[in-house]
């Protein structure tokens, strides 16, 4: 085998934990280091102002020279993604806990069946857009998350790891905020969507 095929496979095998956090440090490090902030949320807003919202509401006024290098990260995540999903996704099924595995059975979903289409382990009889439940799902989901990452002043990523590490109390709260929404969600909500 040659070596650039050992660095595939050795590429494609699931990583420890901490390498994703080392990763995430030094990113969250240099870009405080360059006077920038970590977040993604505010791309939705350079793209609205970029399609012209910025001439219907003052909200999306903003300097895009600026903003240039947070499209230019969100586009690297896509092409990232899609090569990672083309050339080195793991064969191996999700590896998942054996109460989670029966969990998932007693709400209809299969597993390792689930990840037959290369779709890992995404309930796609769920969250698809064949069915109008799909597409509902995506549409509300898509605006809740949209507008909430608006309304909070930004998303996950940017409070708990930029926020949090700068210790910024509003992003704390905004922490703690997505637990107990997240904790509704999947205790009191999600069991009625299945």
């Amino acid at each position: 085998m040659t070596d650039s095929l050992l660095f595939i496979e050795w590429i494609r095998q699931p990583w420890h934990w901490a390498a994703g956090g080392a990763g995430i440090a030094a990113v969250v490090f240099l870009m405080t280091w360059m006077g920038r902030s970590f977040g993604i949320s505010t791309s939705f807003k350079d793209i609205c102002s970029l399609a012209g919202a910025d001439k219907v509401n003052d909200f999306f006024k903003m300097d895009l020279k600026e903003e240039m290098w947070r499209l230019l990260f969100v586009l690297g995540i896509i092409i990232g993604s899609y090569m990672t999903s083309q050339w080195l996704r793991s064969p191996e099924p999700v590896a998942i806990s054996q109460s989670t595995i029966d969990y998932l059975a007693g709400k209809g979903i299969a597993y390792p069946e689930a990840d037959a289409n290369d779709m890992g382990f995404f309930p796609t009889s769920f969250f698809n857009f064949s069915n109008l439940k799909g597409i509902l799902l995506a549409i509300v989901g898509g605006f809740l998350v949209g507008f909430g990452s608006r309304y909070g002043g930004g998303c996950t990523s940017g409070h708990a790891i930029t926020g949090l590490s700068h210790l910024q109390l509003p992003s704390l709260l905004t922490v703690v905020g997505f637990f107990i929404g997240g904790l509704i969600m999947v205790h009191f909500i999600l069991p009625f969507l299945f």
